[in-house]
């Protein structure tokens, strides 16, 4: 097993993200679902819900292969996520980025994509929680929308955020 210590992603059940997130908790293992508000239309009515950023994982903080075993056996676990023999591992600033990122009341319309960002104009975000983050920016619809790339979990994460956030990233060295 290529186990090491840190913030590792689980795979779990559809939906059992929140589920799995308090167990993990109950078994004194430090754990952490994105969770995003979005407005949720139905015939009748409209919600605001509380939904996982990225389904179907969880990120857990193990510090020795006896937690790795623990997790697991979670209800609702299915394994940890692996590229080639390595399991994915998440840095604590990727982690305190994503937390900011869910957390900035004035960020909205948060969304993740699998694919590589689209070719635009890199800049740095100049105000709020994640005040230095280097981006890429997308217009859509005369929107600014911020593309941070978590290298680790292979995703990329898109969020709309106000333009007087950002600076080009030539102005600032």
């Amino acid at each position: 097993m290529n186990y090491a210590s840190g913030w590792h992603v689980m795979y779990v059940k559809s939906r059992w993200e929140k589920r799995v997130d308090e167990s993990l908790k109950e078994s004194s293992l430090e754990s952490f679902v994105p969770l995003t508000r979005t407005l949720r239309q139905w015939s009748d009515r409209k919600k605001m819900i509380m939904k996982p950023l990225l389904p179907s994982y969880v990120f857990v903080n193990l510090n020795s292969p006896t937690e790795f075993h623990k997790a697991l056996a979670v209800d609702g676990a299915c394994s940890f996520i692996r590229f080639g023999r390595q399991y994915a591992r998440v840095t604590d600033r990727e982690i305190n980025n994503i937390k900011f990122l869910v957390e900035d009341q004035n960020i909205m319309d948060i969304e993740t994509d699998t694919g590589l960002p689209c070719v635009g104009d890199f800049k740095r975000l100049t105000y709020g929680p994640l005040q230095g983050l280097e981006c890429e920016v997308i217009k859509v619809n005369n929107v600014s929308k911020v593309v941070v790339r978590i290298d680790s979990l292979q995703q990329n994460i898109i969020a709309t955020v106000p333009a007087a956030y950002i600076a080009d990233l030539a102005n600032m060295a």
